[in-house]
């Protein structure tokens, strides 16, 4: 027994020898030398640029009173008509999907990493520009312990103060410029800046950094002025705000595989006849002759016909849809303009679908344009030096370079100096001639119309232009104006202690509370 025992052993160890033998490389042997085992940041980096949220022209334009959905439906009822519908809250908030976890991503894996420095100095200030369109929309928000879900397990964050957000992203914006290395790694990925050698990029991005701190600073200039002015100061004196149109930051589109503009997306693909652009808007632009009129707005004989048909742009044929009525409402108004000359709709003027609402107009977030017109009004309140000789020196700049970036958009062609000399010597327009602080304001209500997340806050932040209160039946408590978007509803259900908490602090949930700063 002992012996048959022992003839088990010298064959079971034997086979271990033999099966040790074939499983030699077998882990290497099927590796797959395709798979993806590690992913380059850079990659994370450029998706984080794009799929940074633009909003929509249901959303922000329309609070601004530059654009309205005039059909009053149930699921197009919004901001149009004073309405809080879910439908239309929840853009922002999509930063905490890919662009926010991706930048967070980045900054945990390259902070100590030499070799990805300015990778990492451009990610934090690109998660500083969400979070103030984060904050600037709704207050309250997850930022110290926001997509920290893989790297620290924590699956539901806190809702941090919104004024504690605004002093969180200036740390990060003064480190991050600071920390910007022009002989460092060149982002290749970047695509606001990758194709420029590495010490143009850097400076490109101090002057991204330098020019949001202007905009946060000026943020500030209701609720505490002395903080703006030193904010804004600190942004000067650096000498390296955005200084031309190269330094624009622009998201472009080229229409392979539908890479279309998602803003421009909704009022093109279904029912056009719906959108027009809103009366206060468009009453700006035809009572001051605007010469960039014919590219933002046009009238359309079918306005259900936008993809096949050229608009009137004639700017004495422009007509804005008013304020606080829908499709059936309108017809009641004393200057009722009519039922459409073909097919449903109205005879009033609409985006030009084939420029500046075009598929491939492209999206711009912080332009040269709009830092002129802040340092116009910084300059103005003696923040800045120069006085009013100095403020209108930036204002006409701003007013200028806004002129130019026509040309980015398609069938658009440079605006001549002629036209623009004649549109800023008009009394309702230059500087010289008093309401500095109005005319700055709607320049620069103009100015950012593609980019509606700071259209919408600079309008609350200043004050201006003065829009007409929205008459609709049903009107807003406190001033009458909307100041903030509601939480998406999807966030009560997963994160409600940390929502009911922020709730309480803010005093509700719904389109009247004020950031911080909106006081």
């Amino acid at each position: 027994m002992k012996k048959i025992n022992s003839l088990k052993i010298l064959f079971s160890i034997a086979l271990v020898f033999t099966f040790a033998s074939c499983d030699k490389g077998f882990v290497e042997l099927n590796k797959d030398p395709a798979a993806l085992l590690t992913l380059d940041p850079g990659f994370l980096f450029s998706n984080a640029e794009i799929s940074t949220p633009t909003g929509g022209w249901e959303q922000d334009q329309t609070i601004t009173q530059q654009f309205v959905n005039a059909y009053n439906l149930g699921a197009t009822t919004g901001f149009n008509f004073n309405t809080n519908n879910d439908n239309y809250n929840g853009n922002k908030w999509g930063a905490y999907g890919t662009p926010l976890r991706n930048l967070e991503q980045i900054i945990a894996n390259t902070s100590t990493d030499p070799t990805r420095n300015n990778l990492y100095q451009m990610a934090r200030i690109w998660k500083s520009f969400n979070y103030m369109q984060i904050v600037d929309t709704y207050g309250y928000a997850p930022y110290s312990e926001a997509e920290q879900a893989y790297l620290k397990n924590i699956l539901y964050p806190k809702f941090d103060k919104d004024a504690d957000i605004y002093t969180g992203i200036y740390n990060e914006l003064k480190g991050a410029i600071a920390g910007l290395n022009p002989t460092g790694d060149r982002v290749t990925s970047d695509i606001f800046f990758g194709p420029l050698a590495v010490g143009p990029q850097v400076t490109a991005w101090k002057k991204l950094g330098w020019s949001l701190l202007l905009r946060l600073g000026m943020r500030y200039s209701k609720v505490d002025a002395a903080k703006a002015q030193s904010i804004v100061a600190e942004a000067f004196a650096s000498g390296s705000l955005m200084s031309s149109n190269s330094d624009n930051i622009i998201i472009t589109y080229n229409g392979v595989n539908n890479y279309n503009n998602p803003v421009n997306a909704g009022p093109r693909a279904t029912n056009p006849y719906y959108y027009y652009m809103a009366e206060p808007f468009v009453t700006q632009l035809t009572s001051t002759n605007d010469p960039r009129s014919k590219y933002i707005i046009g009238k359309y004989a079918n306005p259900n016909a936008i993809l096949t048909t050229n608009p009137d742009t004639a700017i004495a044929s422009q007509i804005g849809f008013p304020i606080g009525y829908d499709q059936n409402s309108v017809s009641k108004k004393s200057d009722f303009q009519g039922t459409a000359t073909s097919g449903s709709g109205f005879k009033y003027s609409q985006l030009n679908y084939n420029t500046f609402g075009s598929a491939l107009a492209p999206t711009l977030l912080v332009t040269y344009s709009e830092t002129q017109l802040l340092l116009a009004e910084a300059a103005f309140r003696g923040w800045i030096a120069g006085g009013l000789v100095t403020a209108t020196a930036y204002y006409n700049a701003g007013i200028r370079a806004n002129m130019d970036e026509m040309t980015l958009y398609p069938g658009a062609a440079a605006i001549p100096d002629a036209n623009y000399q004649s549109y800023i010597r008009q009394t309702s327009v230059s500087l010289l001639t008093g309401n500095e602080l109005q005319k700055i304001n709607t320049q620069y209500w103009i100015a950012s119309l593609s980019n509606g997340a700071e259209d919408w806050a600079n309008l609350r932040r200043s004050g201006f232009p003065v829009l007409p209160k929205n008459p609709t039946v049903a009107p807003l408590p406190g001033d009458g104006y909307i100041h903030r978007m509601a939480y998406p509803v999807g966030i009560r259900n997963t994160s409600i202690d940390a929502y009911n908490a922020a709730v309480a602090a803010m005093g509700g949930d719904d389109l009247t509370q004020h950031v911080f700063w909106d006081k």
